[in-house]
């Protein structure tokens, strides 16, 4: 299994224009919703914030992974997303956040999520990751670094 597998263009939010972390996660399940309409996106929204209020999944360097389990999902979806200006998200280093992934699974698939976001820490793990995905100037720059490394 390789993470790009999981990867969409379409699922690339290149600018975040949100503040805070509730705003942040509305806009990257948005893409989600637009692709599977049995999604509701409000309830993806809350199983979300029940993560997050068990600790924060912002894990430092700049990076968080939100993540979740809805039973109406048929598949792994994962959503990526950039905020140039960062925003707090609660990070383990009290950092602002710059690279999020998101990613919410069915509930059937526990082992397979696991595996999933331990692939997307090792990537967010390279600090070269992580400076040319901030250094990509568009959507598709964006694509090119996350295609070249997942």
């Amino acid at each position: 299994m390789q993470l790009s597998e999981y990867l969409r263009k379409d699922f690339i939010v290149a600018n975040l224009a949100a503040r805070d972390k509730p705003a942040a996660l509305a806009e990257l399940v948005a893409p989600v919703a637009a692709a599977f309409p049995e999604v509701d996106r409000a309830l993806a929204q809350r199983v979300l914030m029940d993560r997050e209020a068990l600790g924060s999944t912002g894990i430092g360097d700049g990076v968080a992974i939100p993540h979740g389990k809805m039973e109406l999902l048929q598949e792994i979806v994962i959503v990526v997303g950039r905020s140039e200006a960062g925003l707090d998200f609660e990070a383990l280093d009290h950092k602002p956040c710059h690279i999020f992934f998101l990613v919410l699974a069915p509930e059937r698939v526990a082992g397979m999520h696991l595996r999933i976001l331990a692939q997307i820490s090792r990537l967010l793990s390279s600090e070269a990751f992580r400076e040319a995905f901030l250094a990509a100037d568009t959507r598709e720059r964006l694509w090119d670094v996350l295609q070249s490394h997942a």
